[in-house]
């Protein structure tokens, strides 16, 4: 079911104050991925399933530091697997009104802000 043009616009906003009000969350988020390393993914499941083999060996001939150790190779080869590369590409710049310098007119302050501004009102009259 398609948004209204109410909701639609409430949402834009929300977005443009996110992005005016917490760049970075926004650059942390929204930061490409860049291409999957593929060879420390294969890299990875090797060493896992190697670790996996080392704890059934070891459980099988109750050898306790082989099951240890093929534990701790397993746990490595997760690791390796899901650690993303550290070659990946810079970031893109943030959209324009992350960057637009903050301004202090009310008519260009987010919905929410001038939400919140009210809720604090609203409190402090009721102290």
């Amino acid at each position: 079911m398609p948004l209204s043009e109410q909701e639609q616009r409430l949402l834009d906003e929300m977005e443009r104050s996110l992005y005016h009000n917490d760049a970075d969350f926004v650059a942390t988020v929204g930061a490409p991925r860049g291409r999957p390393n593929y060879r420390a993914i294969v890299l990875g499941v090797l060493l896992a399933v190697a670790g996996l083999a080392a704890l059934i060996a070891g459980v099988a001939i109750n050898l306790l530091i082989l099951g240890i150790g093929g534990f701790v190779l397993m746990f490595v080869g997760v690791l390796v697997a899901i650690t993303p590369s550290k070659r990946a590409p810079a970031p893109e710049e943030l959209p324009d009104s992350a960057s637009k310098p903050k301004k202090a007119a009310s008519a260009d302050r987010g919905f929410m802000d001038r939400l919140n501004d009210r809720w604090d009102h609203r409190q402090e009259g009721q102290d």
